[in-house]
């Protein structure tokens, strides 16, 4: 039994004991980022044989995740405990969270490597770039940037200054304004979760050990930033905030940030850019020296095993694509079956000796308008199971279920005429072109999304099919 901790103030010493010699770049394990977001991922630690292990609500809702366990050596003697931990405790599987490719390694290499399923999601890749560079802006590559810079740098009457406490107001001052201006719901939870992440910042600046700059214009603030270490040769940027109204104002605080942090940080990490497409364009445009892979591992059930085994003897689908399903979109709720004994005796890996013959995935989804809908996915039967009806029954089944809890519409995309005639048969029409929108950059469509077209059947008199669908993933 692992006796986790809540994150104090009083625990920076020794967390720190474990980050800072280590080579993990990860922006997570940064202890300011870590001591600032605790509340919203409820974040717990341990010490164990040597490891520091960080567990945590991922995106702070229920779904448990634990960081990669940080020491020396190999740690996947450890897997065991953290299993027992979040079954336990929490009736989850074991999740672990911002793997890097040496973590990734240690469990590949372990006894339970073909136990777990794997999923490098690019939007939660950490940008690194060597100091210097973001420093210097030298060569060809950074004209534009020293472009941009120089536009401010000419054109506005500045003054750099390190953050201290005296400018904590008018920090807080301008981030309002940057949120106020980018949604209509300025207390949107996203937003507000960071707005508490900086005010946790601002409390305990000199405790947290943060660095930051400001930048005023005449004499107003214009921009601000701050960050901490994350290891021995590390700076993490936690925040930053500009008025935009100033021309090249991100590129003048991001390099005279750079020009003040102390010359024993060789890299500078800027975090993630959370699968936005312009935040993603500027990241890269700073030419990162590494992208520092975050992946996460489930420890597959049976259910998921089985799901897994079916859908690649079915489909033929890469194991990369169906691990990024189970990861991130597998619920057991959500997959009707039908199964049968097996005639082989029980073994680890199915010890209810049961075989998993035809599956059907009934995942909500919702219309553009908010209607809730029903999406069918991975439609699979054995090959020596089928022409026996089942994946009638699941689909009858599905067809109950989604009027049950009041789904509008079944929607699905056919992957030829035989399948399309097949849905024909039990009501459902129509091609139109659907665009389907979930987490994980997953495809739920044909990997071809200007060729998706979708069959409907309408469950409600009120559900009209338009010309064209786009369906957000609940």
């Amino acid at each position: 039994m692992i006796s986790f901790k809540p994150v104090e103030l009083a625990d920076k010493a020794t967390i720190e004991h474990y980050t800072h010699p280590s080579e993990c770049r990860n922006c997570d394990m940064s202890f300011a980022n870590i001591y600032c977001w605790r509340a919203f991922h409820q974040t717990h630690w341990a010490v164990v044989e040597g490891f520091l292990i960080i567990r945590f609500l991922i995106d702070g809702r229920e779904q448990l995740g634990y960081m990669q366990p940080i020491g020396e050596g190999d740690f996947s003697h450890l897997l065991p405990l953290l299993e027992q931990d979040a079954r336990e405790n929490f009736g989850q599987p074991l999740r672990l969270y911002g793997l890097c490719r040496e973590g990734r390694k240690c469990i590949c290499e372990s006894s339970l490597c073909h136990d777990f399923a794997f999923d490098d999601d690019r939007a939660l890749s950490d940008y690194i770039y060597l100091a210097d560079d973001l420093r210097s802006l030298a060569g060809r590559k950074y004209q534009p940037k020293r472009n941009h810079l120089n536009r401010f740098l000419n054109g506005y009457n500045y003054r750099y200054e390190p953050l201290t406490p005296d400018h904590f107001e008018a920090c807080l001052q301008l981030e309002a304004a940057w949120r106020a201006a980018r949604t209509s719901d300025t207390d949107s939870e996203a937003m507000r979760h960071e707005q508490r992440a900086l005010r946790e910042a601002f409390d305990h600046w000199q405790e947290l050990d943060l660095m930051g700059g400001v930048l005023y214009v005449d004499d107003r603030l214009a921009a601000f930033t701050y960050g901490s270490r994350i290891n021995y040769d590390t700076f993490d940027c936690h925040i930053e905030k500009a008025d935009t109204q100033y021309e090249g104002i991100f590129a003048a605080i991001n390099k005279l940030f750079a020009d003040h942090l102390p010359a024993e940080f060789t890299y500078i990490n800027r975090e993630e850019d959370m699968g936005l497409e312009g935040l993603r364009r500027s990241k890269l445009s700073y030419y990162p020296t590494l992208l520092w892979p975050k992946t996460t591992a489930l420890l597959l059930g049976d259910e998921q095993r089985a799901c897994k085994a079916l859908w690649q003897e079915v489909f033929g689908d890469e194991e990369a694509f169906v691990d990024r399903f189970l990861i991130h979109h597998f619920r057991s709720d959500r997959m009707l079956r039908i199964e049968e004994d097996c005639a082989e005796p029980s073994t680890l890996t199915n010890p209810k000796n049961r075989k998993l013959l035809s599956m059907l995935h009934l995942l909500p989804f919702r219309t553009e308008e908010g209607e809730h809908v029903g999406y069918i996915y991975g439609v699979a039967t054995t090959p020596e199971a089928r022409g026996r009806g089942l994946a009638t029954r699941l689909l009858q089944e599905a067809i109950q279920r989604a009027q049950a809890e009041g789904m509008k519409a079944l929607i699905l995309i056919p992957a030829d005429d035989q399948v399309r005639a097949f849905y024909a048969h039990h009501g459902f029409s129509g091609e139109v072109p659907v665009r389907l929108l979930a987490t994980a950059d997953f495809d739920f469509g044909t990997g071809t999304p200007d060729h998706d077209r979708a069959m409907v059947l309408p469950l409600s008199a009120e559900f009209s099919t338009p010309p064209e669908l786009e369906l957000h993933k609940d």
